[in-house]
């Protein structure tokens, strides 16, 4: 519903640059790391996150011996200076405690003429399914309204504002593309389940009363279903992908 359509376009961006040795950073449960593979299946692939436990179930998935599924923090890699030609990211930007030192990091472990390919969310208005379900949980909290979604994944929009901080830490150029996807899922429920109860804004909602969960999940759905039908439904999504050479 997210992460698929971008991560095969980052594929075809990362093929264009013939990389030999890539990196990626906040590779989650590996959904662009198999993009990545089945687009370069001769390059090896080290694929990174904080969390052991996603990368584990990314190991499941896609098992090859130039493949590696390796814990690390963006922010103070443990690969020496020039070790790759290509650095990747999808939507993990976001969350670095310090995108500029993040940034930098990856310019480090990147060769001379190496390249950091790397998406974030736009706005989130123009993700229709992510802005109906925040609404529906702000709706149900008025007087504190949870706002995981607009401050975090969605609340960097700003591609000139990332621009500098590539800039910052060492970058020579940054080209930029705004990209807008279809968003597919089978029923209403699947983005109000997604969003609701399996990212951090379910913790925002449990902290203010998780006896609400379910109830808010389905008044999510409802809102879904009441623009888009209970499904199969596609609505559009929109990300900037940042081409950084160093």
């Amino acid at each position: 519903m997210l992460f698929a359509p971008y991560a095969e376009h980052l594929a075809k961006y990362a093929v264009a640059h013939n990389p030999k040795h890539v990196l990626e950073v906040a590779a989650g449960t590996g959904i662009v790391t198999r993009a990545l593979h089945a687009a370069l299946p001769e390059a090896t692939i080290i694929a990174t996150d904080l969390n052991a436990g996603m990368l584990a179930h990314g190991a499941t998935r896609l098992t090859a011996e130039n493949v590696t599924w390796q814990q690390a923090d963006a922010i103070s890699l443990s690969f020496g200076d020039a070790s790759f030609d290509l650095v990747v990211c999808q939507f993990g930007a976001m969350f670095f405690p310090d995108r500029t030192e993040a940034f930098r990091e990856a310019r480090r472990v990147l060769a001379p003429g190496g390249r950091f390919l790397f998406t974030m969310w736009a706005p989130i208005e123009h993700s229709p399914l992510a802005a109906i379900v925040a609404r529906a949980a702000a709706d149900a909290f008025p007087n504190d309204p949870p706002s995981f979604l607009t401050r975090t994944p969605y609340g960097h929009g700003d591609p000139a504002v990332t621009k500098r901080e590539l800039r910052a830490a060492g970058f020579i150029q940054v080209d930029v593309e705004t990209v807008e996807m279809p968003s597919r899922a089978a029923t209403a429920y699947d983005p109000a389940i997604g969003f609701c109860q399996g990212s951090p804004l379910r913790l925002e909602i449990e902290s203010r009363d998780p006896a609400r969960l379910a109830a808010i999940t389905e008044s999510a759905a409802r809102a879904v279903a009441a623009q888009y039908g209970d499904g199969p439904i596609e609505a559009t999504m929109r990300a900037f992908v940042f081409d950084a050479r160093s």
